[in-house]
């Protein structure tokens, strides 16, 4: 291997290296363990595992192809944990699931069966051919389902006047990465990087630290892969019926009292400090007791506003209303006025003088 071969070797083989070494940290040794720590070690080590394979392929083909078998494995798992991440970080989960064991158990199963029965060095047209696109379609699968997960968070994104949570972009970064990374090992457009192998394995590189960058200087990340602890906490500390009651009564006797709605910064946490209560609590309070989201908690109070307006000034603009009421754009009024009452502001503003005729 000349100089730069070995190069290349070392660049395309660090981000597989730090993905094994920060999986193996989220799996063994983080002090405040969490789920979606957790599926983010299994992630990390999946795909080193599949990009370790690559470059083991492109550098030493005649290697035994129980190492082709290994990588194989760790593809099979990346999908999965891609999925179960972003579900338990938006869930905030506190524990995995039977079916998420299982699901696991299944995959390893599967592949160590096909190992014994059909070993790559004897049939490697197998694998290639059958194996490799059947995981490549779970994969896809499961890159759809994550993708949809997070379809409020694209909404914010491309939705005027709506801003996503770092955790969120974290996530659709997460996300990306794992689209960019599979989709350049099958492009040949790449092959200027000396091949697929390589430069799924030197992009794989960039998206690693390009997250972890992420990770590391976002001051919210905690949130994301530190909720433990204190997800158990409060899971551990149920709202019981009489204080959520009463709790929900302080609250909307506050916001109706000063009009927070019309506030269209109004954060979580600011209006957790207005109840001397933790954002994590008024959280559950929402979720777990009304049902609601944050977003949709306010913007109910914001709805009902718009439509005493409407009812009694008939000369106000709709968009007027919309700002009036605490929202900072035209659209974000009209999707959350659909939302809430089934139709539009202007059939609602229509349908109310038929009915006055």
């Amino acid at each position: 291997m000349g100089l730069g071969q070995q190069i290349l070797f070392f660049f395309s083989a660090l981000g597989a290296f730090n993905g094994l070494i920060i999986g193996t940290y989220l799996l063994l040794f983080k002090k405040q363990k969490s789920v979606p720590a957790y599926f983010l070690g299994l992630l990390l080590l999946s795909i080193s595992l599949k990009i370790s394979k690559s470059l083991l392929y492109y550098f030493y083909p005649s290697l035994p192809g129980i190492y082709i078998q290994i990588g194989i494995l760790g593809s099979s798992l990346a999908g999965p944990s891609l999925f179960y991440f972003i579900r338990s970080a938006l869930a905030q989960s506190t524990k995995i699931t039977a079916l998420q064991k299982a699901n696991y158990l299944f995959w390893i199963s599967a592949i160590i069966i096909a190992s014994l029965i059909a070993p790559y060095s004897k049939l490697p047209d197998i694998w290639e051919n059958y194996i490799g696109r059947i995981i490549s379609i779970q994969f896809t699968i499961y890159i759809l389902y994550a993708t949809w997960l997070l379809k409020d968070v694209f909404i914010k994104l491309f939705t005027k006047g709506e801003t996503a949570s770092t955790s969120e972009l974290l996530l659709v970064s997460v996300l990306i990465g794992n689209i960019i990374v599979p989709t350049v090992f099958k492009l040949p457009v790449f092959s200027f990087f000396n091949g697929s192998c390589i430069s799924g394995a030197l992009f794989f590189s960039l998206v690693l630290y390009f997250n972890t960058f992420l990770f590391i200087t976002k001051r919210k990340t905690g949130d994301l892969l530190s909720t433990g602890q204190q997800a158990i906490r409060y899971a551990n500390k149920k709202i019981s019926l009489e204080q959520a009651m009463a709790l929900t009564e302080k609250l909307e006797k506050l916001i109706l009292e000063e009009e927070l709605y019309k506030d269209p910064d109004l954060k979580l946490n600011d209006l957790s400090k207005k109840i001397n209560i933790s954002g994590h609590q008024l959280s559950q309070l929402l979720n777990d007791n009304l049902g609601k989201s944050f977003a949709a908690y306010i913007n109910g109070f914001r709805i009902n506003e718009a439509c005493k307006l409407i009812i009694n000034d008939k000369s106000i603009k709709l968009e007027a209303i919309g700002y009036e009421v605490g929202f900072n754009s035209k659209s974000t009024f009209y999707t959350a006025f659909k939302k809430h009452k089934q139709t539009t502001p202007t059939l609602y503003k229509e349908q109310l003088s038929v009915a006055t005729l």
